[in-house]
């Protein structure tokens, strides 16, 4: 049986970049249900944390039109 697994940014950690290169690096922290298990960091080239933000960002938008059953925030 798989034990549910998921990573989320590391607390405290920022993600890097490398000038020279494009390289980003995220800092991740590893969970097996919400026990930590371990850290790694995600190491992206630009173009592909380029990708991964424009995913995000479409992601968000939808969220916030209330797309794909999310709830949107409700004026006070």
């Amino acid at each position: 049986m798989l034990t549910p697994s998921h990573a989320s940014p590391r607390l405290g950690a920022a993600p890097t970049g490398d000038d020279s290169t494009g390289e980003i690096r995220v800092p991740l922290q590893l969970f097996a249900l919400d026990r930590p298990v371990g850290a790694v960091d995600l190491v992206l080239s630009r173009v592909e944390a380029e990708h991964l933000h424009a995913a995000l960002t479409r992601r968000m938008n939808s969220a916030d039109r209330g797309a794909r059953g999310y709830a949107t925030p409700q004026a006070v």
